[in-house]
């Protein structure tokens, strides 16, 4: 005989408060629940069936069902209920049928607790006593945040009460009063959700938690981890904000129904209560945005910026750049589309998918360009933040106003976006590089001037306002640099000398719109890359300098150079290409912009069958294998193709662009090749070796972001020329004379006085 209750001293087994069981004699038991029916049979299961009614111990409860079943087979009835989260412990005993003396919310509460896979009754009794501190920024309402607590049985207290949980509710997560509201409460060790219920989408989460019991432990992210990510995708309010004198956001409306601002409040009282009771998920290391419009919901995860001024080491960066570059053998990635990459196209996105949100990603969203042809690849990441700075009728003037991704595959070219986004994101200037403020004349001969590399001729300088006047962005004339002057250096290494240089800082990182440098000068993206690995981005840093050194040779020396065969490249990527080209209209041709250097420069070009005779559209590449040189062309003159309606870039007087006739077209044998590397390590010490030979040295600055994870590098050759309207002695003059390409030197005032458009 079972011993009455009162003599067990438990805990009880029973079913889940959120099912219902029913025992049909000599058919099965069943078992409902909001999540469907259960049905449990075998030999003596209806009389298991009334004992799991949490009146019975577990000894107790085995005892009673031997009687009509094998205790073993007792035993695993149970174990597959309890992992079906429907059967488990109860420390309250049974309920008398039919009664519910701790009323219908709170027999609904616990039925809920249960049916998330927690002690239903301890679970209700800790959301309904402890304190929550009620902590309102910028004018919001404490008292009706306190009573939508209230409401559903939180005790919900003042903001002064020492309780370990918070709700901070705001009218913007950039309010500037939470940065205070952050650092107070993480000193004090305290758990704290973060949610704007205002507006047509709430905004709830996430949790910020300095305790081992958070969603990521003591190490987790804090606020300004969330701030720094969300003040980047709002960098255009700031002339708004300067404007008005305001030191935080500008207020904005916030259209709503009272529907909707009682769901956003509720959807946080949702969240404590389930911290509260003990539920610990992924998601509570994300901000929840409610689309009222549609009732669905998006969840943006918040990390960690190891480099936080609050929560991290702010001089990450700067020991970084103080440090030698270290390069390791890096194997290149198997099979096809990796582009002799470290990491192939597809192991890029599925690492990196967290840098993709509009509210906390490095950019808003990854989209294909609309428009293209049918099967043609190539993506938008966003704002091109190499422009930040320059004028809103300076950016107009670029073809390139936005970054974007290019591939002979969708994923290739999602990839690719992603990683201009990373590259342009992390060559932006963000307070913690290292920088030392002194003359060019005090730094000694590690300086490097800023003219060996950026190549202004002194004529330049001298026109530079009347120039300026009628130029986009990359192709202004700067102001000339003065060596006595102070301005701020940042050490670059050299893989030639083996020793830290320093360059002007101005020219290292983009601008982002401070004001912090006033030596004149300015940065662009020539030598900027990213990649799989630091070895990757090296590379194709380097490549990207010989791609656009040769690319200023053939155009501002107006250069007539040989096509290449494109039926001798027996490419199942490029007769798709060409085959969809000419179904949309145009027409391609190739051209060998080869420098001294050897390495394979292609230029593609396009124009439209049967539109105007002189506009154009193009894309280059470089690589050591012609034929990726050749697929880096193609692929990126199909990223600037136009709009469906648009056109491409009217050049007249552009004779160069098209081939020479009287030369033979490239195949692949043309250039010497080898064969490929199988380490990028090697690819490495080749570039380098080979920039040596012809006299040039060969500078990198890690520009990787340890909150982004991807590998950025700017590289730098001085000497090496962009393919910006730069036009000072040297390569621009020297080489075609070299190469035979041309009898003497292009005099100054017979260079292409079209600047190459961008």
């Amino acid at each position: 005989m079972t011993p009455p209750r009162e003599h067990q001293a438990g805990p009880f087994v029973a079913f889940k408060r959120h099912v219902r069981a029913e025992a049909v004699p000599g058919e099965a038991a069943f078992v409902l629940s909001d999540q469907g029916v259960t049905v449990l049979r075998g030999a003596g299961i209806e009389s298991l069936v009334p004992l799991l009614d949490g009146s019975h111990t577990l000894d107790a409860l085995l005892r009673a069902a031997s009687a009509t079943m094998p205790v073993a087979e007792v035993g695993r009835a149970l174990r597959s209920l309890a992992q079906a989260n429907l059967v488990g412990y109860r420390h309250g005993g049974a309920e008398p049928a039919g009664a519910d003396p701790a009323g219908g919310d709170t027999a609904l509460a616990q039925a809920y607790w249960d049916r998330a896979g927690l002690d239903g009754y301890e679970a209700t009794a800790e959301v309904r006593t402890a304190p929550v501190a009620v902590i309102p920024v910028g004018g919001v309402n404490a008292a009706e945040v306190r009573a939508a607590c209230a409401a559903s049985g939180l005790n919900a207290v003042e903001e002064d009460a020492d309780a370990p949980l918070a709700l901070v509710v705001c009218a913007d997560y950039l309010d500037p009063g939470l940065r205070s509201v952050s650092r107070r409460l993480r000193r004090q060790g305290r758990t704290w959700l973060l949610a704007r219920p205002f507006g047509a989408d709430p905004w709830t989460g996430p949790f910020f938690s300095p305790a081992t019991d958070g969603p990521d432990g003591p190490d987790g992210p804090c606020w300004s981890c969330l701030a720094h990510r969300l003040s980047e995708h709002r960098a255009g309010e700031l002339p708004v904000q300067r404007a008005l004198g305001l030191d935080g956001p500008a207020p904005r409306p916030a259209p709503t129904l009272s529907a909707v601002r009682s769901l956003g409040l509720q959807c946080a009282v949702l969240e404590l209560s389930k911290w509260l009771a003990g539920l610990r998920y992924p998601e509570q290391r994300s901000v929840c945005v409610l689309d009222s419009l549609n009732l669905s919901t998006a969840h943006h995860t918040v990390l960690r910026r190891p480099q936080c001024l609050d929560c991290g080491d702010p001089s990450l960066v700067a020991r970084r750049t103080a440090r030698p570059l270290a390069l390791a053998s890096r194997p290149k990635a198997e099979g096809t589309g990796s582009n002799d990459r470290a990491v192939c196209a597809e192991g890029i996105l599925i690492e990196n998918r967290h840098l993709i949100s509009p509210v906390t990603g490095i950019v808003t969203n990854v989209r294909p360009v609309p428009g293209l042809p049918d099967g043609l690849h190539a993506y938008d990441s966003g704002h091109n933040l190499a422009l930040r700075g320059h004028s809103l009728a300076g950016v107009h003037q670029v073809l390139r106003a936005r970054s974007g991704g290019k591939g002979a595959t969708a994923t290739e070219a999602r990839a690719s976006a992603l990683c201009e986004a990373a590259e342009r994101y992390s060559a932006a200037r963000q307070g913690d590089e290292l920088v030392i403020r002194e003359s060019m004349a005090g730094l000694g001969a590690a300086a490097v001037h800023p003219n060996t590399y950026q190549l202004f001729d002194e004529r330049q300088y001298a026109d530079r306002a009347r120039w300026n006047a009628l130029q986009p962005p990359f192709h202004r004339v700067s102001r000339p640099f003065d060596p006595a002057a102070e301005t701020e250096w940042t050490p670059v290494w050299s893989l030639t000398a083996g020793a830290h240089r320093m360059l002007p800082t101005s020219t290292l990182y983009f601008d982002t719109g401070t004001g912090a440098s006033r030596d004149g000068l300015w940065a662009d993206s020539n030598g900027n890359a990213a990649g799989g690995s630091l070895e990757d981005a090296v590379v194709q840093g380097v490549l990207e300098l010989v791609e656009r050194d040769a690319v200023a040779l053939w155009w501002y020396n107006r250069l007539s150079l040989p096509g290449l065969d494109l039926d001798s490249f027996d490419e199942p990527w490029l007769a798709a290409t060409r085959s969809a080209l000419d179904r949309a209209g145009h027409q391609v041709w190739t051209l060998d912009l080869t420098s001294d250097l050897g390495i394979p420069v292609v230029a593609a070009v396009s124009r439209r069958t049967g539109g105007p005779g002189e506009e154009f559209v193009y894309g280059f590449g470089a690589h050591l294998d012609p034929r990726l040189a050749l697929r880096r062309a193609v692929t990126e003159m199909v990223q600037m193709l136009p709009a469906p309606g648009g056109s491409g870039t009217a050049l007249p007087g552009q004779p160069q662009l098209f081939a020479d006739p009287g030369q033979t077209g490239r195949t692949p044998a043309s250039w010497r090749y080898a064969g490929r590397n199988a380490d990028l390590l090697d690819d490495v010490t080749h570039l380098r070796t080979l920039l040596e030979s012809h006299g040039m040295e060969l500078l990198v600055l890690d520009q990787t972001r340890p909150d982004v994870g991807i590998p950025v590098v700017k590289t730098l050759v001085p000497g090496l020329r962009p393919f910006y309207a730069r036009f000072a002695p040297g390569r621009l003059f020297d080489v075609p004379v070299r190469l035979g390409q041309r009898n003497t030197p292009t005099a100054f005032r017979e260079l292409n006085g079209v600047p190459l458009p961008l």
